[in-house]
């Protein structure tokens, strides 16, 4: 129920406004003066402050300025008279919104509020995705134990207040947005707009109305005004994904944009102001791509005030059971599973696999896994098929450093592929790829040692 605080020193106006609410279904609360009404916001959190301008003491425009704006603050409407209107107006600009003439129209009165309230509801919506997108990109919930992580991670937090470009290096699926969304809501920007982009994506000749927008009849079809990203993300974030795919002619541009802070749309003469904070990211080695003219040094360089590298999987797989686990809790509660835990012989395999699709690809057989089971643990039966399409047949491990025993290895998958067929041999050998008489002929020359 929208909850509403009048604030009136006139005892009959304050009893009128209170009778008609209240009928309407609204929880209302009435002050007879500025300095009872904060009392009151001391304890209370009304959706709607509806004050009378001219009041004895503290009057409408002072009891406004004196509310708490963080967090949930009311929708404010300021009552006066005609005389003052003036004074409502510069209300209203002061960040009042609305004010209504005495005497009040029913009708009028209740549009109003309802269209506060209605702001009021969004403002705290919108507060409430702002906090779990914190919540979901936290820098505390970026994983990794390896020391490799360990170092981004710092990195990470020691940058994200500031306003420093940041370029994140990393192989494809290595987590560079993870990390990009994680440097803006832990910022000060965060309440203002992450506006992604990835350069890999868009057609060479649509990269300059996408970043800078453009102006009518720019172009064939260009009826109207169009914001580019730049504008777009308007003192917050913008996100470059891919950035080595960025056309040469464009890089030029955006270098101008970051040395001038303004931008000039397509068609248009005058430049933009533009306060944003730049992050890139690419899979590309751009001192190979500068070095053969594919990349503008000049750009790199602005782009590298701090460098952020994101390991592969492959050189992190200590991360690999908190990851999977991590995905596990995901997708439990996306898909409404109790699934309690993977099982140690699949954790050995998910940590014994290459993974060149990173995070990316270990997110998907671990999504895939929980979907389909039906056991409430993580078997190798829910991700070995995932892993050998990936790795075009082969086995979800790859092969050690050092070496290995290929003959123990051998006994070691049969004896499992024993006890998950509960020591059926026909169905063991269909779990191996085997004929049934290859399966007998090795399971007894490993029995008969």
């Amino acid at each position: 129920m929208p909850v509403i605080l009048i604030v009136d020193d006139e005892p009959l106006q304050r009893d009128i406004l209170k009778t008609i609410l209240d009928a309407e279904g609204y929880e209302t609360r009435t002050a007879g003066s500025g300095d009872e009404a904060l009392k009151l916001l001391s304890d209370m959190r009304p959706d709607v402050l509806l004050t009378d301008l001219k009041m004895e003491g503290m009057d409408g425009i002072e009891l406004m300025e004196s509310v708490p704006k963080e967090p949930f603050a009311p929708s404010i409407v300021i009552m006066t008279a005609h005389g003052t209107i003036a004074s409502a107006v510069e209300a209203v600009k002061k960040g009042a919104f609305d004010y209504l003439t005495k005497p009040l129209e029913k009708d009028t009165l209740l549009l109003t509020l309802k269209r506060a309230v209605e702001r009021a509801a969004l403002l705290k919506e919108n507060l409430r995705l702002q906090k779990e997108l914190y919540g979901l990109f936290r820098i505390e919930g970026i994983i990794g134990g390896s020391e490799k992580m360990k170092t981004a991670v710092d990195v990470v937090r020691r940058v994200a207040p500031t306003t420093a470009t940041v370029i994140i290096r990393g192989e494809s699926g290595t987590g560079k947005e993870l990390v990009a969304r994680a440097l803006h809501y832990n910022s000060p920007r965060r309440v203002r707009p992450f506006v992604a982009l990835n350069c890999a994506a868009i057609p060479e000749g649509l990269f300059e109305s996408e970043l800078f927008g453009y102006e009518p009849g720019a172009f064939t079809g260009a009826l109207s005004r169009r914001e580019g990203l730049f504008e777009a993300a308007k003192g917050g974030t913008l996100f470059l994904d891919e950035i080595g795919d960025l056309p040469i002619q464009v890089q030029s541009k955006l270098l101008r944009v970051i040395e001038e802070k303004a931008i000039r749309r397509l068609g248009g003469k005058d430049p933009v102001k533009v306060e944003v904070r730049l992050i890139a990211a690419t899979n590309k080695d751009l001192e190979k791509e500068t070095s053969r003219g594919a990349f503008r040094e000049e750009l790199y360089y602005r782009l590298r005030v701090v460098e952020i590298e994101l390991p592969p999987l492959r050189e992190r797989k200590e991360d690999i059971p908190l990851l999977a686990e991590s995905f596990m809790g995901k997708y439990n509660r996306e898909f409404g599973k109790r699934i309690k835990g993977i099982e140690p012989a699949a954790l050995k395999a998910l940590s014994g696999y290459g993974w060149p699709g990173n995070i990316r690809q270990l997110e998907s057989v671990i999504e895939k896994a929980v979907l389909v089971n039906d056991t409430g643990t993580i078997g190798l039966k829910d991700i070995a098929s995932e892993l050998r399409r990936a790795h075009t047949g082969g086995l979800p491990l790859e092969l050690p450093e050092g070496g290995l025993n290929f003959e123990e290895l051998e006994k070691e998958l049969i004896n499992q592929a024993m006890e998950r067929a509960g020591g059926v041999a026909a169905k063991a050998a269909r779990l191996l790829g085997m004929s049934y008489k290859t399966f007998i002929y090795r399971l007894e020359k490993f029995r008969g040692r």
